[in-house]
């Protein structure tokens, strides 16, 4: 059996950043309990990044804060702001934490479709006005997970006017913004004119810096939202340990990025592969220019993407993910991970080759 659902990079740390890692574990100064308002060097590198890539200005000192990987930020989000009555606006299909976090808050998550023909972003004038009343929070998260989606133009100037006009605290999850294709370029949401005052934006090294074991991440941009996240956070961990942060602002550096660059291509390889085994097999299948996954609708035949997914592994033993999974607006597709090494993805894309449906 070979599994192409989980997205968990297949490939090891860079060796730079390992080292810097290595060598802060070394550095006794680093053995203490971490600030959570995070080292000095971490914060200016996030920031130098934010400056040279997205033509973002940040205050290291009040706009960037380290976070214990994406997931952990997201739902502490949903901590510091969220109450009894108030709702969060989430993706769907979209991350499971975006639902999961509200629910645990005590509060409440509504669905947002991510509609195709309007390239997977959501719909927010078909939003009730009830639940905006109530609305605190929303997320968002482009380049996407599942659906391998960018941000269409103009959308981001959207969700900015949106969020002015509901009082809403937009919270951008900026997973997957250095996993591109194709010579697509990926923005960053608080580059969007207005988007500083209303959103935050959640910053990860997992996918794109081979790091998801590191837990290193970064919450970036308003800065009234930040310290309201630092107050929740004081009093809920100890912040992240300060040798991965130091391995984590080595992985930022300018010098880095060929190795970014090449995980890329390698990526963009395993892409081309996948989606023409899937197209042989009778899958119609748009070639996504980001992220680490393929989004596909299932093909004819089947009812449900369940069904089709327990074909696929009756007959090619081969493991993809149900996008009812995800939300269930990603009912009727499918997504497969391409993290996966490349004999084994190779044999994977041959199985799928000789699927003739039924």
């Amino acid at each position: 059996m070979i599994s192409l659902g989980i997205g968990d990079p297949d490939t090891p740390t860079f060796a730079s950043v390992i080292e810097a890692g290595q060598a802060a574990l070394a550095d006794p100064s680093t053995h203490q309990y971490p600030s959570n308002r995070g080292r000095i060097e971490f914060r200016q590198a996030v920031t130098d990044f934010y400056g040279r890539r997205f033509g973002v200005t940040l205050d290291p000192e009040t706009q960037v804060m380290p976070a214990i990987g994406a997931k952990e930020c997201i739902f502490n989000l949903s901590l510091a702001f969220l109450d009894e009555e108030g709702v969060a606006l989430a993706a769907d299909p979209g991350y499971p934490v975006y639902t999961a976090g509200p629910a645990l808050a005590g509060a409440s998550a509504h669905l947002m479709p991510l509609v195709p023909a309007l390239g997977f972003t959501p719909d927010l004038d078909a939003i009730d006005p009830q639940v905006l009343a109530k609305a605190r929070l929303m997320f968002i998260n482009y380049p996407n997970n599942p659906t391998g989606a960018i941000a269409p133009e103009g959308f981001f100037e959207k969700v900015v006017a949106f969020a002015n006009k509901h009082d809403i605290l937009v919270v951008h999850d900026s997973a997957y913004s250095e996993t591109t294709y194709d010579g697509y370029v990926a923005p960053s949401f608080l580059a969007t004119p207005g988007a500083m005052e209303v959103g935050v934006e959640v910053f990860s090294l997992s996918k794109g810096w081979n790091m998801t074991g590191w837990r290193c991440a970064a919450i970036v941009g308003n800065a009234e939202a930040i310290a309201t996240y630092w107050k929740l956070k004081s009093n809920v961990d100890s912040g992240l340990f300060e040798a991965v942060q130091l391995a984590g602002a080595r992985a930022l550096q300018p010098d880095v990025a060929a190795e970014v660059d090449a995980m890329c291509a390698i990526y963009q390889r395993r892409r081309d592969l996948v989606c023409s085994a899937l197209a042989e097999a009778g899958v119609e299948v748009t070639a996504p220019k980001a992220t680490i996954y393929v989004w596909a609708p299932i093909p004819e035949g089947f009812e449900t993407a369940a069904e089709y997914c327990e074909y696929v592994l009756e007959e090619a033993a081969v493991v993809i993910s149900p996008g009812g999974a995800y939300g269930p607006n990603g009912e009727g597709f499918f997504r497969i991970s391409l993290t996966t090494p490349d004999d084994r993805l190779t044999e994977a894309v041959a199985r799928l080759s000789a699927l003739r449906g039924r």
